[in-house]
């Protein structure tokens, strides 16, 4: 196993082999860093799979990073996607990075997989197997490639031998997977004996001897039962997709009367946040379809109690009525900061321009004018639909986005033909009282409205996506390190597959999970504003890990009686809404919003929801493992005596079957048709033929239950006569 302190250095490399390439290039010049040179790529012919580029290094290495070259300028045959492979035979590598380029100049360098279990391993062989080029239609090129890791043959040797004895384990390990469930027992106890090589964790191994050789099904439940009870299923639930579950809280709300309403009314385009430490929600201002509003209330989770703090602000030192501004909230401080407001055409006067930030100390309850006028102090002009977040450990605010109201004319027509101007990415360190611009509104870092912004404490990223920037709807995601300045593009937002990622869109709402490492959107309103129905609910996640998107609910439902009779049930389609997350408790908030509705142009929305996620539970999947045995246990007797069958299936069965569950029920129901032979006088044949059956039925059962067991403690995934190839 190669050391910390070996150095890692660029390794020696030929071209091995090679998809057709064009007669032009020549393959070898990849190895020379050449950005000016056009000629200094290997290029494919087409883009027709199978491409690929096959390096081999002059001896065996760990292979670390590569680091991809480029030309001096953008280019279509850039690799837009790729995989890269390593082994050391051509013929059987496996998978060391996923990943793509930027279509720019700047040289990329990518962290290759070089450990399997705790150990690296060394590769003879590299190849890169372009996918997709930025170009649709344009063949593949690679400008420069550049290896590096270590090739120390002392400390590469050691890593060589490990790696064999691990290849010589496994295959013995699919050997003994393979007798075992063809039922060879001498074989796979003359092997394993031989051997001394491990199949399994013991608790598998106990389980496969319970329910494979000894058919005691009651034991087999005792042991899984153990199993779950010890958190041997939680990574398996991890890696199962959520369930919604919506929950109306304006039924149960409280609240007193100190403004002479129990509750927030209807509006949009107002801000909320969470104190997570002691489960208060804080909601100010808002649009109600005819004036803005400048009300400041809180709502008290535990108790379910609204109160109004103030009915206007402006009387108590505070902010004007507003909308389209944003909030954010020290939640160990206990400080509210609210920056921004749009100001329609009329209001639009030089006096007016100016942007006011506020703090409100919830502790004393006062508000502090921290600056008239936000661009003086080297911050930003007054904006409206930008992003405002904090990070509370820094005690410093991002904000980015927005767009920059500007003195204009009354005529509408001369307001709609004026290019808007957007603000771009600023922060604000609060115990300095400082002001920082980051980043113009540039290529780099497209400024935009309406987008999420993201603060992931733990990594130091924001997260940027969706929004509008004047006619176009965007659907990019960018990170941007608050430490380094460094911008990456996670997507480019060209990704044809829609049903993949959420539509591209302004008034979604987004939230994050630092301990799940999950983002999670709400959508609003869609870029087809040119469709009736094109508010729609979905909700998405995002593993950032895992770099993948999932749908876990979606609702097209746009009639006005569906939406009549769920109204209570789950929230109707909206935009303007606002969501908070307690990341602590893992809930969602949602109030209000604009329901979108053009023959009542001026409602807005005063319902307020909680949305919880929720993936199987231990006692749903032990649930599961249980009807699985109890299923395959009354197959088994129904082959020697039917009657005693038909009472297992009616009482032990039935008791762990989820009714709910239309797929479950109708298996179970069909369970019956078992016990029904067309001649009863083939019950002798029927029972040999069960009990010739019994083997493979019971190793198809432990095959299933293995499923919910950690990776870690299970017999090798693949199958030894997968490994078989047709001549």
């Amino acid at each position: 196993m190669a050391s910390k302190c070996d150095t890692v250095r660029s390794l020696s490399y030929t071209i091995h082999k090679c998809s057709s390439f064009s007669s032009n290039y020549v393959p070898e010049n990849i190895k020379v860093d050449r950005s000016s040179d056009q000629a200094s790529r290997w290029s494919s012919d087409s883009n027709n799979p199978p491409q690929f580029l096959t390096l081999k290094l002059a001896k065996p290495a760990i292979v670390e990073t590569v680091t991809f070259g480029k030309y001096e300028k953008t280019h279509v045959c850039n690799l837009k996607k790729f995989k890269i492979l390593g082994g050391l035979n051509e013929d059987h590598m496996i998978e060391l990075l996923e990943s793509g380029l930027k279509n720019d100049h700047i040289p990329e360098t990518f962290y290759l997989k070089s450990e399997i279990d705790g150990n690296s391993f060394p590769c003879r062989y590299i190849k890169i197997v372009p996918l997709q080029a930025w170009g649709p239609s344009f063949n593949f090129s690679i400008w420069y490639v550049d290896l590096r890791g270590v090739d120390n043959p002392d400390a590469v040797k050691p890593c060589m031998n490990w790696y064999n004895t691990y290849r010589e384990r496994e295959a013995i390990r699919l050997c003994l997977k393979h007798f075992r469930q063809k039922n060879y027992t001498e074989a796979f106890e003359a092997l394993q004996r031989k051997t001394d090589t491990v199949l399994e964790h013991p608790v598998l191994t106990e389980l496969h001897n319970l329910l494979v050789h000894n058919g005691d099904f009651a034991a087999c439940e005792e042991l899984v039962s153990k199993a779950c009870q010890e958190g041997l299923f939680n990574h398996y639930i991890s890696q199962q997709d959520y369930k919604p579950k919506w929950c109306s809280l304006e039924q149960s709300s409280k609240g007193s009367d100190v403004c002479g309403e129990n509750r927030p009314g209807m509006r949009g385009g107002h801000q909320m946040s969470i104190d997570i430490h002691t489960e208060t929600i804080y909601l100010f201002g808002g649009w109600d379809g005819n004036q803005d509003l400048s009300d400041l209330w809180s709502y008290h989770v535990p108790t379910q109690q609204w109160t109004c703090i103030a009915r206007n602000t402006e009387e108590e030192g505070g902010p004007s009525p507003r909308s389209c501004h944003k909030m954010c909230l020290d939640y160990e401080r206990k400080q509210l900061f609210t920056v921004g407001r749009y100001l329609d055409g009329t209001m639009r006067q030089p006096e007016n321009l100016k942007g006011d930030f506020y703090m409100y100390d919830l502790g004393s309850g006062k508000w502090t004018l921290i600056t008239e006028d936000t661009a003086a102090m080297g911050g930003p002009r007054l904006i409206f639909d930008h992003q405002m977040v904090m990070d509370v450990e820094g005690q410093t605010i991002y904000l980015f986005g927005g767009r920059i109201l500007t003195a204009s004319s009354t005529s509408v027509d001369s307001e709609r033909s004026h290019e808007p101007l957007f603000s771009g990415l600023f922060s604000y360190h609060v115990p300095t009282n400082t002001w920082r611009k980051l980043k113009d509104d540039c290529h780099e870092l497209r400024s935009r409205i309406a987008h999420s912004m993201l603060f992931h404490s733990k990594k130091r990223l924001l997260y940027i996506f969706a929004g509008q920037r004047s006619k176009e709807y965007l659907n990019d995601f960018l990170s941007y390190n608050i430490d380094t300045g460094e911008i990456e593009v996670v997507s480019d937002g060209q990704k044809k597959d829609g049903s993949q990622v959420p539509s591209a869109g302004y008034t979604q709402r987004a939230t994050i999970d630092p301990e799940m490492n999950e983002i999670h959107v709400l959508s609003g309103l869609s870029k087809d504003k040119e469709r009736k129905d094109n508010v729609k609910n979905s909700f998405w996640v995002y593993d950032i890990e895992k770099n993948k998107w999932s749908c876990i609910y979606k609702n097209e439902n746009s009639g006005q009686s569906y939406w009549t009779k769920m109204q209570h049930v789950e929230p109707v389609p909206r935009f303007a809404h606002q969501l908070v997350y307690d990341h602590a408790r893992k809930v969602h908030y949602l109030f209000g919003g604009n329901p979108g509705k053009d023959i009542i142009p001026k409602v807005r929305l005063d319902d307020f929801w909680s949305l919880k996620l929720f993936r199987p539970s231990t006692e749903h999947l032990l649930r599961r493992c249980k009807y699985l045995i109890r299923k395959f246990q009354f197959q088994e007797m129904a082959c020697s005596n039917p009657v005693r069958a038909l009472t297992y299936l009616q009482a032990d069965l039935a008791a762990v079957v989820d009714h709910s569950d239309p797929e479950e029920t109708r298996e179970f129901q069909l369970l019956a048709s078992t016990l029904f032979m067309e001649d009863s006088d083939d019950q002798e044949m029927r029972e040999d033929l069960g009990v010739s059956e019994h083997y493979h039925s019971r190793t198809k059962l432990f095959d299933m239950l293995v499923n919910f067991f950690p990776e870690s403690m299970t017999q090798p995934k693949g199958n030894l006569v997968d490994l078989i190839t047709l001549c």
